[in-house]
């Protein structure tokens, strides 16, 4: 019989490429996770992962077990939130983690909402980016990921969550005062190709935004300032340190006395936003009204 705390371990090995990463994850000992590994692979008759020193990959006869793992968590998932919604579910504790600007767009907005919907459930907030907002729902250390879509990210039909659509946003071009394009209407970023440029860290989902613009525009940017605060950012783009493409919201309060800031010309760069949880989960009764408010806050952001 396969236990279903091994198929988790088995996934978190999958997603993390080594044992100490998955054991960290999930609060575990390396000893631990390579112990139940070898009683999973004891326990299925087959080997499961190679060991290299670059990490951990699994075997063809993992692959094929981690694509039942998938649907077996799933399933849980769903038994779990059946079994919530008996016993009515109506209170508790939702723990979501969002990246700053989602935070104050639509994770605020809708603790609002669900205060006053239902005042039963309690939302715990943890600050992440979004790359790392969705590994932390699969490891299951939150409820709820408010994320954005980035090279490499979870396709939407990924068997191990479920993701529901919040808003997009366009990316404005940030320029220093005296840049020569300041007086420009519209700003297309090929005509900054020229440019030094300021831009969140690799990793982060906005830094691949930007790079892929500035490939789509048959560039490659030179990034000399590198922060993922874009209040930094833009005080770079003040300076006269170099341009850069910021979020439209993240602008929002932000001081701009030193900087123009002019919409991209042609089709812009686009942050979209989700909320995601496991896959089998969306139905819980605590989750369901979660996700109902964050879209209700996410509507006037379009």
């Amino acid at each position: 019989m396969i236990e279903a705390r091994r198929l988790h371990i088995l996934r978190a090995v999958a997603d993390h490429r080594t044992v100490t990463a998955a054991a960290a994850a999930l609060y575990l000992t390396p000893s631990a996770v390579s112990q139940q590994l070898a009683a999973l692979e004891q326990e299925t008759g087959h080997r499961l992962v190679e060991r290299s020193a670059r990490g951990v990959t699994l075997t063809a006869a993992g692959e094929i077990l981690l694509t039942h793992a998938n649907a077996v968590l799933a399933q849980l998932e769903r038994a779990e939130s059946e079994l919530a919604a008996y016993g009515s579910g109506e209170a508790g504790v939702v723990t979501v983690a969002a990246f700053a600007t989602g935070i104050s767009l639509v994770v605020a907005p809708a603790i609002t909402g669900l205060a006053a919907s239902t005042p039963g459930i309690r939302v715990r907030v943890r600050d992440a980016e979004g790359d790392a907002s969705l590994v932390m729902v699969l490891d299951r250390q939150v409820d709820v990921a408010v994320a954005v879509e980035y090279r490499g990210a979870p396709r939407a039909d990924d068997p191990r969550l479920t993701r529901v659509p919040l808003y997009a946003e366009p990316f404005d071009a940030v320029l220093p005062l005296g840049h020569r394009l300041a007086d420009a209407a519209q700003v297309a970023v090929a005509d900054l190709a020229g440019d030094p440029w300021i831009g969140p860290y690799p990793g982060n989902p906005c830094h691949d935004v930007v790079v892929l613009a500035c490939e789509y525009a048959g560039f490659e940017p030179r990034l000399e300032h590198s922060s993922d605060d874009f209040r930094a950012v833009v005080s770079l783009a003040s300076a006269a340190a170099g341009v850069a493409l910021v979020p439209r919201s993240a602008l929002a309060d932000l001081d701009l006395k030193g900087v123009v800031v002019r919409p991209v010309d042609g089709v812009a760069p686009t942050r979209r936003v989700f909320a995601a949880v496991r896959r089998g989960a969306e139905q819980h009764p605590l989750l369901r009204p979660v996700l109902a408010a964050l879209q209700e806050a996410a509507a006037p952001q379009g």
